[in-house]
């Protein structure tokens, strides 16, 4: 399956997955599950839950600045 991957902000990404979870998708885009929100239809979802969409948006809680 396709999976695009949106960094509100910032990037956008696509990849194809095949038994990945979100946290997998995270690892590739280089971020941390403490430093975002991973969010599917506008709700957050479990980074430990397999990719089961094809849309995902990733929202940064922490910045560095």
């Amino acid at each position: 399956m396709q999976v695009t991957v949106e960094v509100v902000g910032e990037d956008t990404h696509e990849f194809d997955v095949t038994d990945e979870t979100y946290a997998d998708l995270l690892e590739v885009v280089e971020l941390s599950p403490h430093e975002v929100s991973v969010m599917v239809e506008g709700r957050p979802v479990p980074e430990d839950q397999p990719v089961d969409t094809d849309h995902v948006r990733v929202l940064r809680l922490i910045r560095g600045g």
